[in-house]
């Protein structure tokens, strides 16, 4: 198994993991948020999917964009399957460059993010993506917790 292989391997297994989590989240339950500063449920995994989209037209620029007009502005889903649906065709294209890089792409390869103070080589860039990804999860797992649902078992 090559680098390309196991960065695609651990974006799998993120994200099959967050389904795991977003799915248990009852529809009643998608609104909650523990306070007033914090994200509800569903705007948790709408900004995990949003993100990795921004993250891969950054990838694609070598850098971040000067302006992002997302897709996902303005859409409004009150349901997990439907953000997982409508993502669905921007997550295929995120695995798809995955898929097409080389390895010496990994390390070749600067992502300027000067302006959220960093400059990462594109192999550390995409396990940071994953982090991010895994991040939220967990903190979800707390909402689940502290809201009182039972938790989902991802370590499987």
């Amino acid at each position: 198994m090559n680098s390309i292989d196991l960065i695609l391997l651990n974006f799998n297994e993120v994200r099959r993991r967050s389904i795991k989590v977003w799915t248990s989240i009852p529809v009643e339950k998608l609104q909650w948020k523990p306070d007033d500063e914090a994200m509800t449920c569903l705007e948790m995994i709408r900004h995990v999917l949003e993100s990795e989209h921004y993250y891969h037209l950054a990838i694609l620029n070598h850098g971040s964009l000067p302006v992002f007009d997302s897709p996902f502005e303005g859409r409004t889903f009150t349901t997990v399957n439907a953000e997982l649906e409508f993502a669905a065709p921007y997550r295929n294209q995120f695995i798809e460059t995955i898929r097409s890089l080389t390895e010496e792409d990994l390390i070749n390869i600067n992502i300027d993010r000067s302006d959220s103070g960093y400059i990462r080589d594109l192999g550390d860039m995409l396990l940071r993506i994953a982090y991010h990804e895994s991040i939220h999860t967990g903190q979800l797992l707390d909402y689940l917790r502290t809201s009182g649902i039972p938790r989902p078992v991802i370590w499987d």
